[in-house]
Parts: structure tokens; C-alpha cells; sequence
């Protein structure tokens, strides 16, 4: 596996956000891999991070473990020589999110103003904030357009937001297992994962980096999620009949396999995430509009994407982003006179399919990248 590590780069300019907040000092953790004249940029989805590809040792300056967990790139099935993302021939990118915990200013980081920690005083950012700033590097790094940008989940959201706020810059979008808004089981199950977080008392109101973490409310946000983005016939494999013995949660003795399988993968996150962090990127993908956060109707902002090519994934088990979902992003599409096409992968893995099975995606990719 080759060797890679993660670059760092401060904006010139204080970024102003949506909110009206500005924000004086920004730098944000990348990976880039290849040489090839032409950029792909991608957009990694919730919990991700940088690291798409290679093996990264270890990124200085954390306030969360770099676990072994986040040392395999995590689309490294995909990215590489004569893999989908071609490395011989694309240039390929990607940036930690502002508001992230692996190396971009969010609020882990030192605030340059106080020396101390962001935390609660971390402004509220919009996934269109995160999008801008990774697009204003790139045009210091000298990079004003992308052959492609894609993304799956919340990165897809991404990569819409890239397409329709900056269509003279992308030439092509790869959304994957995405759509073009939020829906109301998203907002439900990313209310209970943002409360459970508030309400672990040890959150402190987001001022917790001089004590104990809240890693029950930050474990408990997991579970929750994880359910969605793994099929339940694969937990049930990966849980087997395996009970991790002397787990007690405030009196409830764990005692069934499933139920050890999702308090594991719950401590094995807590170690390698930052619940602010969470917590902000689930209040991103909570408030997303994008009519209000690109400024047009979504009609008027797709008929700018005209010159564009886009490639949809739909994942037939997915019950996170549902296959309707990627149904009408084709439809308002053709709606609206851009080439779209849109392909179905039929997986029993759910909407996790587009994190680790790169055969099913590899040959579509390939040709519409080439």
C-alpha cells in the first residue's frame, strides 16, 4: 500500500460564512494523490476525513486518536493507478471539512485569538461554508477547475452544491447514494443523534476539553446512525454470536450480540471522533436548502449545470438516502435539459455499499470519468 500524508493548507484570506460570522484564521487538512493535469475533487461523507487513499501513519496536532481504524485510506478500493479514480491520469483530492476534527480549523482546534479550544464558541457552519472554502483553495493551489466532483452521502450534497454554485469550475458530478435535499426520516434521526450528544452531561454546552468527554452521548449518536448506514443483515453477520462480557451501561447488562456488536463499534468511534464535530456536521446536513444556501430556486440552479455531465448511484438496499431520493435528482435533472445518467447497485450491504464494494461502481466511474 503506498505511503501518503496529509498536507495542510491556510486560506489568505478571514472566511466570512453564511451566517454572517467571520471566521479570521482557516486551514484545512488535504490529501492529494496523482499528478495528472486534470482534478478530481472528492468529497468525503459524515465521519470521514482526508485520508481517501494510501496508508497515513499518523496526522500531527489531533485532539482525537488517528486510530488504525483511519490509517487505511478509506476509498482506497477506488483511488489509485487503473482504479476507478485513475491516479495515472486524474490528479486526485480531498479536503477534512471545515468544522472537522483531523486537521481542519473547527472546534478541536486552538482558537488563534485565545490559544484555547473553539468549542462552543465554534460558529455555525452550512454545507455551502464547507464547500466555498475547499473551492477557494483550490484556486490558491492553482487549481480553478475539476474534471469531476463526487461524493457519497453528505458528500454527495457536496458535490451538488459544487456543481450548481460554481458550474463554470466542474465539468462533471458523481453523486452517490444522495439527493438534492433533506428528508424527514434524515431530520428525525439526525435530531436524535444531535440531542443525544447535548444531553450527555459531560458535553458542558460544547466546553468539554478540559474534562471528561461525552462519549456516552457521542457513542449513543453513533448507534443511532449506524443502523442506517449499514444493512441489518450485515450487522447481523459482523455481530455473530459474539458477547462482549461485563459491559454495563448504568445498571443494563449487555447480553445479546447485536447489542454488543453496536456498543463496540460505538467505542471504537468515540476514540477517533470529536462530538462538537459531530454535532456540527449533523446540524449541516440538518439545514440544508439548497435554493436558500446557493441563492436561486433549485429549477434555476440546476439549468446551470446544462454543460455538465452527472453520473447517480442509487444503492437498492439504502435506507438512508432512499432510492426516491436519487429518483427525483434524475428527474429534475432531465427536467431541467443536463445529461444525467443514473445506475442502480444492487447490494445487501445498504448505503455503506459505496464505502467498501468499488467492484460494483469501478466500471461505470471509469467511463464517465474517461
Amino acid at each position: 500500500m503506498i505511503e501518503t500524508e496529509t498536507r495542510f493548507h491556510t486560506l489568505k484570506e478571514p472566511v466570512e460564512l453564511q451566517s454572517g460570522a467571520v471566521l479570521a484564521e482557516v486551514t484545512l487538512a488535504y490529501e492529494r494523490y496523482g499528478s495528472g493535469y486534470e482534478t478530481i475533487l472528492v468529497f468525503h461523507a459524515l465521519s470521514g476525513s482526508q485520508h481517501a487513499a494510501g496508508f497515513t501513519a499518523a496526522v500531527p496536532g489531533l485532539s482525537v486518536e488517528w486510530t488504525d481504524e483511519c490509517q487505511t485510506g478509506w476509498w482506497d478500493g477506488f483511488i489509485g493507478p487503473g482504479r476507478a479514480l485513475d491516479t495515472d491520469r486524474f490528479t486526485v483530492i480531498c479536503v477534512n471539512y471545515l468544522g472537522g476534527c483531523y486537521g481542519s480549523t473547527g472546534p478541536s482546534s486552538l482558537d488563534p485569538r485565545t490559544g484555547e479550544r473553539y468549542g462552543s464558541s465554534f460558529p455555525e457552519v452550512t454545507l455551502t461554508d464547507i464547500v466555498d472554502t475547499q473551492m477557494q483553495m483550490l484556486s490558491e493551489i492553482g487549481i480553478d477547475r475539476v474534471h469531476a466532483v463526487l461524493g457519497g452521502s453528505v458528500g454527495g450534497l457536496m458535490g451538488v452544491i459544487a456543481a450548481t454554485r460554481y458550474p463554470d469550475r466542474v465539468d462533471r458530478v458523481i453523486p452517490v447514494a444522495a439527493g438534492l435535499g433533506v428528508t424527514s426520516l434524515q431530520v428525525l434521526h439526525n435530531f436524535e443523534q444531535m440531542f443525544a450528544i447535548t444531553a450527555d452531561p459531560s458535553f458542558r454546552g460544547g466546553d468539554y476539553y478540559d474534562g471528561d468527554r461525552p462519549e456516552l452521548g457521542l457513542g449513543l449518536a453513533r448507534m443511532i446512525g449506524h443502523k442506517t448506514f449499514v444493512s441489518l443483515e450485515t450487522i447481523r453477520e459482523r455481530a455473530r454470536d459474539e458477547v462482549v462480557l461485563g459491559t454495563n451501561l448504568g445498571g443494563y447488562q449487555v447480553g445479546h450480540p447485536l447489542e454488543s456488536y453496536m456498543f463496540h463499534e460505538a467505542a471504537k468511534f468515540v476514540r477517533r471522533f470529536d462530538a462538537n464535530t459531530y454535532l456540527r456536521i449533523m446540524e449541516v446536513w440538518q439545514r440544508f436548502d439548497l435554493a436558500q444556501q446557493v441563492g436561486a430556486p433549485v429549477s434555476d440552479l440546476l439549468e446551470r449545470c446544462r454543460g455538465q455531465e452527472w453520473l447517480i448511484f442509487t444503492i437498492d438496499s439504502d435506507v438512508c438516502f432512499y432510492p426516491e431520493e436519487q429518483a427525483h435528482m434524475h428527474r429534475r435533472l432531465a427536467n431541467a435539459g443536463v445529461a444525467a445518467s443514473w445506475y442502480t447497485v444492487h447490494s445487501d450491504k445498504g448505503h455503506d455499499s459505496f464505502l467498501i464494494e468499488p467492484w460494483l461502481y469501478e466500471s461505470l466511474m471509469s467511463h464517465f470519468l474517461s
